[in-house]
């Protein structure tokens, strides 16, 4: 296993990493914890993530653009087709690829093949196994040995998002391996995602909270409108879902589960606006959404 060292040179570095693996591997958990501000969503559900959200880590000789990607997986769905060619697609632009392994999981057949699609790429691979926070020694070094005979990867770094454990060793190891370049965004921005999309993501997660585990693949979200007005921004948005059924379990008794999701959503979206939100937010029926390209493009996939 490689060790995970400083970059020795003086040069400034900069670059675009991203973390990829089966879902649920922790990939927008740690994406967060580099950053340091919620980017992305998360949740304990599949495929959460749904947007290439990039964020940016300001270091003074490099900056490290972080590439958040939805999950590699088998598709039953347009939306599930589109979400892997997205995948594939930002693999081909990065410098620096780390393929998440969760460490309180053996390795699997995902595992293997998204390691396998690894041999025709430029970037620079590694292998982060994440979550070790939830496993002993042991068996952490068991799973270690089975990530390093996957793939000839150039380092191998066990972290935890959660505890912060490694994280700071991590960023090391990804600039170590961007080109010497001038810095790629202005100091101030840490996103260049529109408020617009985070906004909705946010929503999104609230709303995933608690419900049928069928139920996350059919929710989207469309932010219609924000108006400012003095201290306050007016947020306009609709939650679409397939069926009737599923409107049903949103909206919850007398409106309860909705109420919820506002909550929550409302919050977020404060501490990331940095002020008073108001949101109105609606539930529509928008029959196989995933399966529609005109309502696809309309939702924005």
């Amino acid at each position: 296993m490689a060790t995970p060292t400083k970059p020795v040179d003086d040069v400034y570095r900069a670059g675009f990493a991203c973390f990829v693996g089966r879902p649920n591997a922790g990939k927008s958990t740690l994406t967060n914890a580099i950053i340091g501000q919620k980017i992305a969503i998360t949740s304990n559900k599949p495929q959460t993530t749904r947007h290439v959200i990039r964020g940016v880590l300001h270091k003074e000789n490099s900056q490290l653009v972080l590439v958040d990607t939805p999950g590699l997986h088998r598709p039953k769905t347009l939306l599930g087709e589109r979400l892997n060619d997205l995948v594939r697609e930002t693999w081909s632009e990065t410098d620096v690829i780390g393929i998440c392994f969760p460490a309180d999981e053996a390795v699997g057949a995902g595992d293997r093949f998204i390691s396998a699609e690894m041999a025709e790429l430029k970037a620079t691979v590694i292998a982060v196994v994440t979550k070790v926070d939830l496993v002993g020694p042991a068996l952490l070094a068991e799973r270690l040995l089975a990530v390093s005979k996957l793939y000839n990867f150039a380092d191998i770094v066990p972290v935890s998002a959660v505890s912060g454990h490694q994280v700071d060793n991590l960023v090391d190891v990804l600039v170590s391996h961007l080109p010497e370049s001038p810095a790629l965004y202005p100091d101030d921005v840490l996103t260049e995602e529109p408020e617009q999309v985070l906004i909705g993501e946010l929503i999104r997660e609230a709303a995933l909270e608690g419900v049928r585990d069928e139920l996350p693949h059919s929710i989207a979200v469309l932010v219609d409108e924000m108006i400012v007005e003095g201290n306050t921004t007016k947020i306009y948005a609709n939650l679409y879902v397939e069926r009737d059924s599923q409107k049903s379990i949103v909206i919850g008794t007398k409106g309860a589960r909705l109420k919820d999701v506002g909550t929550r959503a409302r919050a977020e979206i404060e501490a990331l606006l940095g002020r008073k939100i108001y949101l109105d937010l609606h539930i529509r029926v928008a029959k196989e959404w995933q399966r529609d390209p005109k309502l696809l493009r309309r939702l924005g996939f």
